[in-house]
């Protein structure tokens, strides 16, 4: 197998399409995970609860902000777990070390979700 050769570093403008184009297939490449499709499930389902029983803005753009946050911790998750994999194709410790913390990091995120959801719907 012969290596590639690293693309040329770009810069200013073509850097920031460059970046959002990378942003887009990560977003895509997310869009493969069950976890992911279900919690973009779980906000948006928060989200129509809110606005039917009249959050306010601020209280709405917060759960936005908290949808955006597990969106990125998934990610990172996601990504993990590639790397994990290929490193380690077959079981073993640290492999699921790295997993079950990853999933708890996703499991903490979800729950701040869940306590925001629960304090703006409640009280």
């Amino acid at each position: 197998m012969s290596l590639q050769e690293k693309p040329a570093r770009k810069t200013g403008l073509a850097h920031f399409f460059a970046a959002a184009g990378y942003s887009a297939a990560g977003l895509r490449r997310l869009g493969r995970e069950s976890a992911f499709r279900q919690e973009a499930a779980l906000i948006a389902g928060l989200l129509v609860l809110f606005v039917v029983l009249g959050a306010s803005v601020p209280e709405v753009l917060g759960l936005l902000a908290l949808g955006l946050l597990l969106v990125a911790v998934e990610a990172l998750n996601t990504a993990l777990e590639v790397l994990v994999d290929h490193l380690s194709p077959g079981w073993s410790a640290f492999a699921k070390d790295a997993k079950d913390l990853g999933s708890l990091a996703v499991a903490c995120t979800i729950g701040l979700v869940l306590i925001y959801a629960g304090v703006v719907l409640i009280w």
